[in-house]
């Protein structure tokens, strides 16, 4: 009950994700279909004028259009206190939207440019406990906002869990030029949140918007495109995340799915063991249920009191269930990556958990409550009641199906730990050791990197250091429109597009299949490109060396072909990219670092620290590794395989203590076989062999049942994965010898005890 505790409130943590926004049901996130390389892809970039013509023509549908931009790092300051910070840009009524709890300020704190609305902890961090209200500090070094209110950190359940401030996009837009351009341009993109009025539903305004950003693109483009607008619910943002092809293939749900699946499994397999051991002891209740009958006990009586011990055991074991959860729930939180508490305070947990024991308490009692009030009672009373051949032919089903559920259990840990070796495994195209990238956050990082290279490599803590426009382990931009010779003419290409500087390829430690890497020592490098290995395929050129590929009005000449590096998902073929050289200041916002492998970690950070300090004094260091970056693709894999070995240790476990009480039972109901077979000269090993053969063959029953059902919900789980491994054979060996030596181990314990008791104990009545 513990488990089934946890797993429950793990779901309706799942599940209530987001739910902290007031008008969570109306809130939905407009996103798109476009096709891309004869492929639909689904994207939240939309244009930014589409918010203006929701606005206007459809603000009978909509109570609000909110546009926000992406969260990244900023740099916020005051005076001499600099700290990097995750926030946004949102329009004004985003704050009413999305239902920001004020602590100081309102819902209008936006409205007056220019403003910023800090989180509590950041407030806190920027100016102690001093009032931070009408306080002015700065964004990045260069724009000026005061502080217009302070809001309390949304629940980590909301997407804007992370959310440490939030300024003005109108004010952000005001101080980039480039964003101004966008505000008319229907190939840009942004994030656009909206609000629907009560009484309208997501489908039919989904229906109504589909095609206004196609009624502004000439004819071709939307031949070439198809866009296609939607809106996309916020009670579908966190557990329906994924798409395929321009279709809803799921999310988090299969693991809401999968440990709702395991959690009731793990009930069962403990209401079979209570069924399994009640019932074993029906020689021992037989003649109580025969005096009962006899002086005029209903059998319906009877039933009724085998379930109310049903329930009372149930009960005690739900007050105990409670004291564990409380014990254990901040250790499966940091497993979790959760920050659930006890509902004790929840009038609907205390529902569900009266049904929940009442449930439970039919499932465990129902089959022996049946059982022990069908026993005759003058077979009882005679003492000559026995249990018949067939009877235990329940208990025998009741073990196969728990050891099936076990046994599907098993062979879907191997498979999900084999997975996610396999991607770990597999070659990434560079060197992740010594790796480190920091973003560009302030304007006064832009303008001093030859200054910054040079003093780094006086210090000796590196051996190369470059510029690229994304980071090591995200393509951040795609461009559309290049063609090649041999191209389809009716291809509406994408690629994923990375401006760098010439020492790029040697600071990541590019594998070149063919051509060589940019080099000052060639000047028409700078209109070069360089191609990896899936964009070669993708474009069909079998001697790419050479090639002139152009896009809009330039010309690039291909000078190199590296092998796929995977910067995006692990577990997805890599996108066809291109890398162009570009030394525009504005077009690079990262910078890489090989560190120099004979010095230690800690020593090349901390020279790297200090020349970035007498750079760049008012900028604080703020770095990442870029092999723990990568690391965090398979976190919440790795987070749902360790809950997944979790819960099927569990019932595995309880799976065993079923069948150690019921060895216990067979051993009790035999022993007088025993004596006499070790009277007539049976040794030990024949006892073991008898007793434990039973047990074994329904193992063997249930791995003939369990394999092929498991193999079949796996390889169906595994076809999400482009990258994919197999559930080879040895996965089912080794989970048919797991469970037959798990079996073994069990029953030998009860069984070599029977086995070497006195035959004289067991015989001397006779």
């Amino acid at each position: 009950m513990t488990v089934t505790m946890l797993i429950g409130m793990w779901i309706a943590d799942e599940v209530n994700s987001n739910t902290n926004h007031e008008h969570y049901d109306r809130i939905a996130q407009v996103l798109q279909h476009q096709t891309f390389n004869n492929e639909i892809s689904t994207r939240n970039e939309v244009p930014i004028p589409l918010a203006a013509e929701l606005k206007t023509t459809y603000q009978n549908d909509f109570a609000h259009v909110v546009r926000v931009a992406w969260n990244v790092d900023h740099i916020l300051s005051v005076e001499d206190k600099k700290i990097n910070q995750l926030g946004t840009f949102m329009d004004a009524e985003a704050l009413e939207m999305f239902s920001f709890k004020m602590l100081r300020g309102n819902h209008s704190s936006l409205n007056d440019l220019p403003s910023i609305i800090l989180s509590e902890s950041t407030a806190k961090a920027l100016f102690g406990d001093a009032n931070p209200m009408d306080q002015m500090l700065r964004i990045d070094n260069m724009m000026d906002v005061k502080v217009t209110g302070v809001f309390e950190e949304f629940p980590y359940t909301s997407r804007f869990h992370s959310l440490k401030f939030v300024s003005s996009l109108e004010f952000w837009i005001s101080q980039n030029d480039w964003m101004k351009d966008d505000e008319n341009n229907w190939n840009g993109g942004g994030n656009l949140y909206v609000e629907i009025r009560e009484g309208r539903s997501f489908e039919a305004l989904s229906a109504k918007i589909e095609n206004i950003r196609a009624a502004n693109l000439n004819k071709e483009q939307v031949a070439q495109e198809n866009p296609r607008l939607f809106l996309y619910p916020m009670s579908k943002w966190h557990l329906y995340s994924e798409w395929k092809n321009g279709l809803e293939v799921g999310g988090r749900i299969q693991f809401v799915w999968l440990f709702g699946i395991i959690g009731l499994f793990v009930l069962l397999l403990a209401c079979i063991n209570f069924m399994n051991l009640s019932t074993a002891q029906s020689e021992r209740r037989a003649k109580e249920v025969g005096i009962r009958k006899a002086i005029g006990s209903m059998k319906v009586q009877l039933v009724y009191q085998f379930l109310s011990e049903s329930f009372l055991v149930v009960v005690f074991a739900f007050i105990m269930a409670l004291i564990f959860v409380a014990m254990v729930l901040p250790w499966f939180n940091d497993l979790a990556d959760k920050r659930m508490s006890p509902l004790w305070g929840n009038g609907y947990f205390w529902l569900t958990s009266g049904g929940f024991i009442l449930m439970t308490s039919l499932m465990a009692g129902s089959y022996p409550a049946l059982y022990l009030s069908s026993i005759k009672p003058l077979k009882a009373l005679k003492g000559v009641f026995k249990a018949d051949r067939l009877a235990s032919l329940p208990r025998k089903v009741l073990v196969v199906l728990q050891f099936t559920v076990s046994i599907m259990l098993i062979v879907g840990t191997i498979v999900v730990w084999k997975q996610i070796q396999f991607v770990k495994d597999r070659p990434v195209g560079y060197t992740r050791e010594g790796l480190i990238m920091f973003r560009k956050t302030s304007p006064l990082l832009w303008r001093k990197f030859n200054s910054f290279r040079n003093k780094l490599n006086e210090a000796d803590a590196i051996t190369s250091i470059a510029e690229s426009s994304s980071p090591v382990t995200e393509t951040w931009f795609s461009t559309a429109g290049f063609s090649w010779t041999g191209k389809d003419p009716n291809l509406n290409d994408e690629f994923a597009t990375m401006a760098v500087t010439f020492d790029y390829g040697k600071t990541m430690g590019w594998n070149f299949v063919q051509g060589r890497d940019y080099s000052q020592e060639f000047s028409t490098d700078t209109t070069a490109v360089i191609l990896n290995e899936s964009a070669v395929q993708f474009m069909g050129l079998e001697n790419p060396i050479d090639e002139e590929i152009r896009w809009k009005d330039k010309k690039f000449k291909v000078i190199g072909v590296i092998k796929d590096m995977i910067m995006d998902s692990p577990y997805q073929s890599a996108r066809p990219t291109i890398f162009w050289l570009n030394y525009e200041d504005e077009g690079k916002v990262w910078t890489v670092i090989r560190t120099n492998p004979l010095l230690s970690s800690s020593e090349a950070i901390s020279r790297i620290e200090k020349v970035f300090q007498t750079v760049y004094p008012a900028v604080p260091f703020d770095f990442k590794f870029v092999d723990q970056e990568y690391a965090l693709k398979f976190s919440s894999e790795e987070r749902m395989g360790k809950l997944a070995n979790l819960f099927s240790v569990l019932a595995i476990f309880i799976s065993c203590l079923g069948l150690f009480g019921m060895a216990s039972f067979v051993a009790e109901q035999r022993k007088k076989e025993i004596g006499v077979r070790k009277v007539l000269g049976a040794s030990v090993a024949d006892v073991w062999k008898m007793l434990s053969a039973e047990f074994v063959l329904l193992v063997g029953i249930s791995c003939l049942v369990g394999i092929p059902i498991a193999n079949y919900f796996l390889s169906q789980w595994l076809q999400k994965y482009e990258y994919r491994t197999e559930v080879s054979w040895w996965i089912f060996a080794v989970t048919i010898a797991a469970a037959i030596l798990i079996t073994l181990l069990t029953v030998s314990f009860q069984t070599i005890k029977a086995a070497l008791a006195n035959p004289v104990k067991s015989l001397r009545s006779e």
